[in-house]
């Protein structure tokens, strides 16, 4: 299989299975909040619940413009 194909049945099962897409969007958020953590950025700054909410619309947003 070349990457072209593997990345469109990728896309299309981010498209249509509501759980894998949930999966990678978990994945990406946490990636996204450890990077935070390892900045030892003031913990003031935003709030535990504001940087989830934060990272899992970042994760959405990359799935969102990967899937267009």
């Amino acid at each position: 299989m070349k990457v072209e194909e593997a990345v469109k049945i990728l896309t299309t099962a981010l498209k249509e299975d509501e759980g894998f897409r949930e999966s990678y969007k978990a994945n990406i958020a946490m990636a996204f909040k450890d990077e935070y953590a390892r900045k030892k950025i003031d913990k003031n700054y935003v709030n535990s619940n504001d940087l989830h909410e934060i990272a899992n619309k970042a994760a959405d947003n990359f799935l969102n413009l990967w899937c267009k």
